[in-house]
This record gives structure tokens, sequence and C-alpha cells, in this order.
């Protein structure tokens, strides 16, 4: 893991007093810089100018994300016809107009506006077919589409490879990747890619069954060092099925969820069975890296040189650190689409502490949900859906996993995958515990099921409201 500004170099990162794994030691100091010469896609220059930015003060990474704030707008101003008329009403044009007090008259971007002014949002300086679609469907299955420009994406994978490090991945070494639909290697120069450079192997989410778990199994006991990363609840799954088996050999060098929320008992469950820490990452496809816990552990560090990150309040007034609030982000570095004071319908919390670790990247404290994750009581007030269900799970006994989805104010349906110590008692617990929070009226109809349902992405969610609020 990092520990300096002068852990930058890639033969010095080949071992940190561990036997060195020949073929990462190849693939990190060999085809790595091979394959990023041949893309020219500066990859490596900003992964090391990264590795040394995030020791930089405070004061420092904050001028430089103003600055780069202040480039984006200008640029944005004159070369995006959707942006221009959003930056004409706030008066602010110019980089030099831009400071963290005039930066909140911008409007903040709504998903919805995306959609309706994609064209206008795109850079007339770049043609469709030379820019990089990310595609998303979100929590409402309408598909967003999101445009990078080539160097962005280069600066995006950058600020992933650092923040991979921290977990105790190297580059060069392999990753087993618990996700959903993964990519197929069809063609020779990709299945080359994949064998030198990528070094990814799947355990596809949409496919978790006994062969495949076997799979993951075989791959996970090569002598090769490792890392585990993906859908965070999916990794669990994995973790919960060796744990059943006896299998406590499994020992990666790192787990990086993403994805999704990580409750605390899942993270208890994969720490225990596979003797690492499991380090919380934090995106979306529209930006990429929002933010990322380092080895101690204390929040996410948000990758300040690339996004500006705020909290709002539902009024839009900036929350203060630790207050809860809806997660507006910037891209700083994609000229293709620039997405200014974007709404990701997140929230979270922001802090102004300091990590231990001596990074000064700014914290993000914690991701609380997805705007379509938060239960709405009677009198309009919010719980976090998430965290109840992590707090059911931790209290009532025969609950492994649970989903609740509420249908209207007052009236929930619950799924739920119980253990041999689930019964009446734990139904009746769980009844009195929503209608402790959504008052004694409240209409709970329980389901028992094999599984938790998925969704097209592979991805699982714990909570779903169909209340808007």
């Amino acid at each position: 893991m990092s520990s300096g500004p002068e852990a930058t170099s890639l033969v010095g990162s080949a071992s940190r007093g561990r036997s060195v794994d020949l073929r990462a030691f190849l693939t990190r100091n060999l085809f790595y810089p091979l394959w990023d010469l041949k893309d020219r896609s500066g990859r490596l220059s900003e992964w090391r100018s990264l590795e040394r930015s995030q020791w930089h003060p405070r004061e420092e990474l904050e001028r430089l994300r103003w600055v780069r704030a202040g480039r984006l707008v200008e640029y944005a101003y004159q070369h995006c016809p959707a942006h221009r008329a959003r930056l004409e009403g706030s008066g602010v044009t110019r980089a030099s107009d831009v400071t963290p007090e005039t930066w909140t008259r911008i409007p903040v971007l709504t998903k919805q506006e995306i959609r309706e002014h994609e064209d206008g949002l795109r850079s007339d300086l770049y043609r469709i077919e030379d820019l990089v679609l990310a595609k998303t469907g979100g929590s409402t299955g309408t598909a967003l589409r999101v445009y990078y420009d080539q160097a962005s994406q280069a600066r995006h994978n950058a600020a992933a490879l650092r923040s991979d490090r921290w977990s105790g991945w190297e580059i060069g070494m392999r990753k087993v990747a618990v996700w959903g639909n993964p990519p197929v290697a069809r063609t020779i120069k990709a299945r080359l890619r994949n064998a030198l450079h990528d070094r990814m192997e799947y355990l596809d989410t949409m496919e978790i069954h006994e062969a495949s778990l076997n799979r993951f199994l075989e791959i996970c006991r090569r002598p090769e060092p490792f890392a585990i990363m993906g859908h965070a609840h999916s990794i669990f799954i994995a973790a919960r099925w060796l744990e059943a088996r006896g299998e406590m050999s499994v020992r990666p060098r790192g787990v990086i969820t993403t994805s999704m929320m990580l409750l605390a008992p899942e993270r208890e469950t994969i720490e225990r069975v596979f003797g690492c820490r499991v380090t919380d990452r934090y995106g979306c496809e529209e930006v990429g890296l929002i933010g990322c816990e380092c080895e101690r552990h204390h929040g996410m560090h948000v990758p300040a040189e690339h996004v500006l990150v705020e909290c709002l309040r539902d009024d839009g007034t900036p929350a203060l650190p630790g207050e809860e609030g809806r997660i507006v982000v910037t891209d700083l570095v994609n000229r293709g689409m620039p997405l200014i004071r974007y709404r990701v319908e997140d929230r979270g919390i922001l802090s102004d502490r300091s990590c231990p670790c001596g990074r000064a990247l700014p914290l993000l404290e914690k991701v609380t949900g997805r705007t379509a994750d938060f239960l709405v009581r009677a009198d309009r007030t919010l719980v976090a859906g998430v965290s109840l269900v992590e707090r059911t799970l931790t209290a009532i006994p025969g609950l492994e996993q649970m989903q609740i989805v509420q249908e209207a104010i007052g009236r929930f349906s619950l799924k739920v995958v119980s253990s041999a110590a689930y019964g009446v008692a734990s139904e009746d617990a769980l009844r009195a515990e929503l209608r402790s929070v959504f008052g004694g009226d409240t209409d709970v109809r329980i389901e028992t099921v094999e599984r938790i349902p998925q969704e097209a992405s592979g991805k699982y969610r714990f909570s779903i409201s169909k209340v808007a609020y």
C-alpha cells in the first residue's frame, strides 16, 4: 500500500517484503508500460502524479481543485450549448468567476436534464464517434448516456489504480472480479490483453450456483497473489458459501467492494472468511470513482484532483460537515461531456476531519443510500432503508438476508432469507420493528425466499421505495 510520494515506481512497488509473483512482475514492469505506450493513454503518468499529489497539503489540493473547476466552467460555457444557457443564468461563465462562494449559484444538473439535453451537453470540439459511451440504467431502469473523452477515461482509470492499491492489491496482480454480466474476451487481442495486462477472472453474479462457486474456489486457490473485487453482497454470498463448507484457506491480498451498499454484518463475514480488511469503494458510471477507503478505513477519500463532491440539503443549501445530504459531483477532467454539479441520486455525509493515514484528500464519511432506497414515514420524514435492514439483521435471530419494499405509506413487503433459528417469533419481531419506526398500524407482509432477487445488472437492492418524496 502507498506510504508516501516515493511509492510511484513500478519496479519499486513489485515487492514490499513479500515474495514476488514473476507474472505479476512482468505485467507491472513490462506489459503495463508497453500497453500504455501503445494506447498513448497517459494513464501511468497520471497515476504517478496522483500517488504524489495525495500527500500534498490540503490547501494545495483545494487550490488545484478550484483552478480546475474554473477552467471546466469556462470550457463548458464556450463549447457546450446546454451548459452555456445554464451558466449564463448563474453569472458564472469564466474561470475567474469561480470561487467556493459563487459555485452554488450554478444550477444542479439532474438525470432528467441529461436525458433531455444530451446533445447540448456534449462538447462541440469532439465527434461523437471519438468519445467513450457510458450507459447506465440506474434505479429507474431508464437509460442514461454519458460520454467521456479518451484522456479523461485514462485519468479515471489512474484514480482507480491508486485507490485499488490501498487494499493491498498491486499493479500486475491478479483480480478475481465478482461481477454481473462480465465482459467476454472474444478476439485474440482481447484475450492477450487480459492474459498479459488486465489479469481478470470472473464469477458472474448472474450465475451464482454450486458449479460457478466451485470454479471461483479453484481460481482463488491458485498460488499467485490476487485480490477480490466486485458487488458487495455477491462477495458476501461467496464468502458465506466458503464458510459453510469450512473452506477458510482462501487468502487474497485485499477485497474491494463496490457498486452497492456494504452492510456491516456482511463486512464482518467477508473479513472473517478471507482474513483481510475490506476496502469499500464508491463511484458511478457517469463520473467514475467518487470515494474509496484507504488502509486506515476512516471514511472514503475523494480523488479531489478529479472530482468535486458536495452534499446538499433538500432545499439546495450546503450541508454542514457531518450532516447528511444529497450527493452532488462535478467531474473536473471530462471534456467530452462535462458534468457540472450533477446530482447522482445518492445521499451521504462529508467530513471535515483528517484521516490518520496522512493523506490530505477530502473524506466522504459515508454513503447512506440512494434516494430511491429511503423509506418514507406518514409525516414525510425519511428513514435510511439500508440502515434499517442492517440494524434488523443484527437484532433478530434467524435473519440471513432481507429486502424491504415500501409499496405505499404504511405498507411494506419484506423478502427474507432465513436460517434454522427463524420462526414465528422472528416474524413478530420484524413486524414490531417496522411498526416502531413507521407507526403501529403499519401493514407488513413477509415472504420467505431462497435468495434476494437481483437487478438486471447483477446487483442487489435491500431497500426499495415506491413512494415519492
